[in-house]
């Protein structure tokens, strides 16, 4: 395959994550260090939008979140309007509240949430309101170390009531996996990723016009940090 067939999302992402973790080596113009104050104004293009995310849960893993936008008068702020400059696909799992994860507070974020973290029609509806509606910069779909709903679909045993209905979306990762738990997760990732970019011609039509990047990675449970995913396809 030549570069000009892989698909856009691959070969966007496959330069982006270049730029962004040299940035991060090299004390990039636009990444904040950790304990320095998170710049007032929103993101410009989706490259920023993803530095700032990155620079945020840098500082939330190694104990130096700046926990802004987190109190009443962000809340009375924002009351008649919301200007996210992300939107994030997550797992529904307690233990992985995105804001907190990525340093960020009311407003900042635009958050859909479900078992698996799963691109259904439904999410995938949301996130396209985040992108048109909202101009986001960065849709990202979060994965996370020992997910329940993957290890379900892996472990392929009777469960009760609707849950199996998560299965089918999460199978495909399973069968790329060769049977381990953590590849499942990150295929899944992978995989619900690239589906949100491909199958709808809004949010493709944002990615060809540089207006709009879609990410992923896995969250670590045990130390905090999120491991980017690229190329994603």
């Amino acid at each position: 395959m030549s570069d000009r067939d892989m698909p856009l999302i691959s070969r966007r992402n496959s330069l982006l994550w270049g730029g962004v973790t040299a940035g991060m080596l090299l004390g990039g113009h636009h990444l904040q260090a950790a304990g320095e104050a998170e710049p007032k104004e929103l993101p410009q293009t989706p490259e920023e939008a993803l530095e700032r995310l990155y620079a945020g849960n840098s500082r939330f893993a190694t104990g130096q979140s700046l926990a802004i936008h987190r109190d009443l008068d962000r809340v009375k702020q924002i009351a008649n309007k919301q200007t996210p400059f992300a939107a994030f696909l997550g797992c529904a799992d307690s233990r992985v509240p995105i804001e907190f994860v990525f340093d960020q507070g009311f407003g900042d974020l635009f958050v859909t949430r479900i078992a698996g973290n799963i691109a259904s029609s439904e999410n995938i509806g949301s996130l396209e309101f985040s992108a048109h509606g909202l101009q986001c910069k960065v849709i990202y779909v979060l994965g996370h170390s020992n997910c329940g709903a993957v290890k379900a679909t892996l472990d392929g045993q009777e469960v009760p009531g609707q849950i199996s209905g998560l299965f089918q979306h999460i199978r495909p990762a399973v069968k790329q996996s060769g049977g381990n738990l953590e590849v499942a997760i990150t295929e899944n990732v992978r995989n619900q990723a690239t589906i949100i970019a491909e199958s709808s011609p809004l949010i493709s039509r944002l990615i060809q016009r540089k207006m709009l990047i879609v990410a992923g990675g896995v969250y670590d449970l045990a130390t905090g940090r999120v491991t980017p995913l690229d190329p994603l396809l």
